[in-house]
């Protein structure tokens, strides 16, 4: 793309409006087992709503906004019956009706459907819940990872609350995009991850709305036991990585699942949060997957470098590798063809 993408602030904006109204994943349903209330972290950021998960018969998303002042109602997780705002006692049940509300007994046609809070459409695929801000259909990459992981057990995976990790990086988002998107640079940039995967037969697939890259192992490293029923049986595969536009990265190891939250704050400042779900524990710190914090530390020194070049006048823009950065270029027509 040329540099403009990546330094021009209106062009950014457009984007970032664009994608608050795409999907976006929240929690895994086993995040919610032991409180019925969560606000979830970052949806202002990532979708423009302060939004809460909210579990009694179903798991809701609504607005974690009171309808009275704009008050925040939720910030811890919680086991209430009902939310309650601090700030002037409004209160609502767990679906979002108003309940309760001091000192307006004499307001006019009160309450009415503006008091409720907002509910947002969710969807869960094997355990992992997305939001939408708005009413829209489907993503199309579910197709994909219903096609190529539906022999996992994903909705079993347990969360693992002691690895939470956030990161502040000086770069556009769509630059650690690009980096995630190829594996071109794991030689000069990873060594130790170069030791684990087989460079020469590293895979790349596209499909709409994202991008797969499938991680071969090198002989004796750890690879998945795959099932019969796997299209990809027979491969000695060390990880999964997936990139879901927009900023929805999945890293799947033989230990479980790594999600990285991609999320744009400025033209040249992205938060990076990293969550963690555990399949099995006794491969935790094996293969691919063994050391994301070294990574994640070797990925961001060179997209903030890479930042600093984009941002140079004699820079425009460069070309693709047909063989290793067809990812990229799958990612740049879907931005550039979105305005």
């Amino acid at each position: 793309m040329p540099s403009e993408y990546y330094t021009d602030d209106t062009i950014f904006k457009k984007i970032k409006g664009r994608m608050m109204e795409e999907w976006h994943f929240s929690i895994h349903k086993n995040e919610i087992s032991n409180n019925n209330i969560i606000p979830m972290k970052n949806s202002l950021e990532i979708m423009g709503e302060s939004i809460v998960l909210v579990k009694d018969d179903d798991i809701r998303a609504m607005s974690n906004v009171c309808t009275h002042r704009g008050m925040i109602l939720n910030t811890e997780n919680n086991n209430s019956k009902n939310m309650k705002c601090k700030y002037h006692g409004r209160s609502f049940t767990l679906k979002g009706c108003i309940l309760n509300m001091p000192e307006f007994k004499e307001v006019l046609d009160f309450p009415s459907e503006m008091d409720n809070l907002i509910n947002f459409p969710v969807h869960m695929w094997k355990g992992l819940l997305f939001i939408s801000r708005i009413e829209k259909e489907l993503p199309r990459w579910l197709i994909e990872l219903e096609d190529r992981l539906s022999w996992m057990p994903i909705e079993s995976f347990r969360y693992d609350n002691s690895y939470y990790r956030s990161y502040d990086i000086k770069s556009n988002w769509a630059l650690y995009v690009d980096n995630y998107l190829e594996g071109f640079h794991i030689p000069y940039v990873h060594s130790d991850l170069n030791k684990i995967l087989d460079y020469n037969n590293y895979e790349t697939e596209l499909f709409e709305g994202g991008v797969l890259q499938i991680g071969i192992a090198k002989k004796g490293e750890s690879i998945f036991n795959l099932p019969p029923e796997s299209k990809d049986y027979g491969k000695n595969i060390a990880a999964y990585y997936y990139w879901l536009f927009p900023g929805i990265m999945m890293n799947f190891y033989p230990w479980g699942l790594s999600v990285n939250f991609v999320i744009p704050m400025s033209i040249d400042s992205t938060k990076i949060v990293y969550k963690r779900y555990i399949w099995d524990e006794e491969l935790i710190g094996k293969g691919a997957g063994g050391d994301l914090d070294k990574v994640e530390k070797e990925d961001q020194d060179i997209v903030e470098a890479v930042q600093r070049g984009v941002s140079s006048k004699s820079y425009t823009r460069g070309r693709y590798s047909p063989t290793m950065e067809k990812g990229i270029h799958h990612f740049h027509r879907i931005l550039t063809n979105s305005f």
